[in-house]
């Protein structure tokens, strides 16, 4: 074995040594002498109702002495707080969690409207309808086309020779008069639109748009060929369009989407949520067009909640080396994308492999996080611990907080990871508050 490898491995397995005796306590430094109430703003009561849940562990988790992406993180969220002007870009990705949109909207709800006069923009959506499979709640796309779904996870890139982008879905359809509907569904938060963009096929783009309403001004469309997209400006805010595609000329191949970005000119936060059925890191990491896209709208921060599907088998068979590069790599497309973008690595929950076996793969996923939390700097948050750790996800599940196979949550179950989710990052907050309040103290 070579001289470099012997010592990467032996300073993992020291690491983890480490790791496990202190019972993954935080370094000796600045990040982690802070003193986390177990609520910020979540009821109390909660630790009545579920008492089964460490509420201690539920924060950003640090394990290193300073996180200067974090530190940026703060200072930009603060100042849009204060000065109502900006925008933050804030992504979370995941599997079939993330999918179905139901913590991440309660998430996104949170932050669009915690603040007054920060109403932010959607962000990046796809119409899973059209796609036939499951559809966030809180949007629709209609058609009366007929359309052809592809995902990454069952219709794999290499096999079709489809290069799918961030979204990791497309749809196509090869009628000659083409319409698309969208509207804002079963949400009491609609930020408005004044600029579309699509993301479609790449080269020459033979459809002439229009929205079938006379009130629906376009101010100017720009194509980009290389990208394959197009930006539509229009001169007042709408919430809901009527999108018709006409063929300009004959033979024009099928149209592909590959998804929707629905922005404005207003102050505040976008949560783009990116989930694929059944994905792992691997599902994303062939995505040929995941990262060029995702520079097209870059990540002030980046949640990473992909490990599920990633552990989901016999303990003989998961490598964790394997997961830790995959996440590496994905960790590595936002930095790109952004150097000093925030990455908050967070821990799967604890779930049951084929209903019947424990999965004590997730804890080996977690030691592979908080390595890479310490050599880059960034956060973790401990899902998978504040749940209870190895076997927990059936206590959840007597408590009506997941589902029968022990993976999925119910909808109480996800309301309430995404109650967890809003307090940990307002905790977050007080942290980097405090520190910066005791800096200024000590400079000044």
């Amino acid at each position: 074995m070579e001289k470099s490898k012997s010592v990467r491995i032996t300073s993992s397995i020291a690491l983890i040594a480490v790791i496990l005796m202190t019972g993954f306590s935080h370094a000796q430094d600045s990040l982690s002498s802070y003193n986390f109430p177990d609520f910020r703003d979540m009821d109390t009561s909660l630790r009545s109702t579920y008492p089964f849940v460490d509420y201690s562990k539920n924060n950003y988790e640090f394990f290193s002495k300073e996180s200067p992406n974090f530190t940026i993180f703060y200072q930009k969220l603060n100042g849009l707080i204060k000065n109502k002007k900006g925008k933050l870009n804030l992504y979370h990705i995941g599997g079939s969690h993330l999918q179905a949109d139901i913590y991440t909207n309660d998430i996104r709800m949170d932050l669009q409207t915690r603040w007054d006069g920060l109403m932010g923009e959607r962000g990046w959506v796809f119409p899973f309808d059209l796609a036939k499979t499951n559809n966030p709640g809180n949007y629709e796309f209609s058609s009366p086309n007929s359309w052809v779904g592809l995902r990454s996870v069952v219709h794999k890139p290499k096999k079709i020779d489809f290069d799918y982008g961030i979204l990791g879905c497309a749809v196509t359809c090869a009628d000659s008069a083409i319409i698309i509907k969208f509207m804002h569904d079963r949400t009491t938060v609609r930020p408005p639109i004044n600029h579309l963009r699509i993301f479609h096929n790449i080269g020459e783009f033979p459809y002439r748009l229009n929205f079938g309403a006379d009130e629906i001004l376009v101010e100017r469309t720009e194509h980009n060929l290389e990208l394959g997209s197009t930006d539509i400006y229009f001169v007042d805010y709408i919430d809901t369009f009527n999108l018709q595609f006409v063929r300009t000329t004959d033979n024009v191949p099928e149209l592909e989407i590959y998804g929707f970005l629905m922005m404005n000119d207003e102050p505040g936060i976008s949560y783009t949520a990116i989930g694929i059925n059944g994905a792992g890191l691997y599902t994303y990491l062939d995505n040929i067009r995941f990262e060029e896209q995702l520079k097209t709208y870059p990540p002030d921060f980046f949640a990473y909640s992909v490990g599920t599907n990633d552990g989901n088998m016999p303990y003989s068979d998961f490598k964790p080396e394997v997961y830790k590069r995959n996440l590496e790599k994905m960790m590595q497309m936002a930095l790109r994308a952004n150097p000093d973008c925030a990455l908050l690595l967070t821990v799967p929950n604890d779930s049951y492999y084929r209903r019947r076996y424990l999965n004590k793969n997730i804890a080996r996923e977690r030691t592979v996080i908080i390595e890479l939390a310490q050599e880059y700097k960034m956060a973790v948050w401990d899902l998978y611990g504040l749940m209870g750790e190895l076997g927990s996800s059936k206590t959840w599940r007597n408590n009506k907080l997941m589902r029968g196979d022990m993976i999925h949550f119910t909808f109480q179950g996800y309301h309430f990871k995404g109650d967890l989710y809003i307090d940990a990052l307002l905790k977050f907050m007080d942290q980097f508050e405090e520190i910066e309040t005791k800096t200024a103290s000590k400079n000044g």
